[in-house]
């Protein structure tokens, strides 16, 4: 599933190609996703220039001058790119929105868990899907202290926590579990007993993997793809996830994998405690 890092790629990579551009119409070729694509919906946008994009967690958020916002989930295999308008269909192809420098934004997700949503763009922070969620861990409002304060007298793990996007916005099983082990915390750990300079050293060390990835393009593990088509790099770097049984490039420990929430969690247990 596309996480934070891979959605903000994407993010910057389709900035230049879609803000200003106005859009001239929006084929649904197939409205079944998770929720079926409301065409009549879509085709509001008709006419619309694009203002801007945004990311929301792991949403995409494409603003447009008529006052709707188009919102837009990933899912597990979802990919958002822009194509010349004679290049070949993809495979799952479901929505297709024509620009007017001859260009088309494309939406595909073979597995049908994305969402692709229009919504008043004076309205979004009531949307349910962006409503309740929490803050964005590389805007500074995710602090050591604020975790440490908020976390006191609660056992819910650690890899769990960060994967709550009420208490954090965004952080996906990838780069909780290399988090983690850059910080040298057990994935088991509860919140409630972490001391303060740990918390301190969990969001130093979450930024940076989170930073390190986006300037890598993302990672690839099976489907993700940035917005001109390309995988991203990141995988490469990855020191614990998908790792199991393999030699920890800190201690030289055998990474372990256990099951979190229904989540693979990868980890060192030499020196994460």
């Amino acid at each position: 599933m596309p996480e934070l890092p891979e959605i903000e790629t994407i993010r910057r990579g389709l900035g230049p190609l879609v803000v200003g551009r106005r859009v001239l119409g929006v084929e649904v070729r197939d409205r079944r996703l998770r929720e079926p694509i409301a065409a009549r919906s879509l085709a509001r946008l008709r006419g619309a220039a694009v203002t801007g994009i945004r990311r929301r967690s792991k949403y995409l958020l494409l603003d447009t001058d008529s006052g709707l916002t188009l919102l837009i989930h990933l899912g597990m295999t979802g990919q958002l790119w822009v194509a010349d308008r004679d290049k070949p269909r993809r495979p799952h192809e479901h929505v297709v929105i024509a620009l007017d420098d001859g260009r088309q934004l494309r939406f595909a997700d073979t597995r049908r868990f994305g969402l692709m949503h229009v919504v008043r763009s004076d309205r979004l922070d009531l949307h349910p899907r962006l409503k309740g969620l929490g803050p964005e861990p590389l805007d500074g409002e995710v602090l050591g202290e604020r975790l440490w304060r908020s976390t006191r007298r609660l056992k819910k793990p650690v890899k769990n926590f960060l994967m709550d996007t009420r208490a954090i916005a965004g952080v996906g099983n990838i780069y909780a579990c290399e988090a983690l082990h850059r910080a040298g915390l057990g994935p088991r750990r509860p919140v409630g007993r972490i001391a303060r300079p740990g918390w301190d050293r969990l969001v130093v060390c979450l930024r940076e993997v989170l930073n390190e990835a986006i300037s890598a393009g993302g990672t690839t593990v099976r489907d993700f793809l940035n917005a001109e088509g390309n995988v991203g790099y990141f995988a490469v770097s990855l020191r614990v996830y998908d790792r199991k049984g393999k030699p920890c490039q800190r201690c030289g420990g055998s990474i372990r994998r256990i099951v979190q929430a229904g989540r693979s969690t990868f980890y060192c247990p030499r020196c994460q405690h």
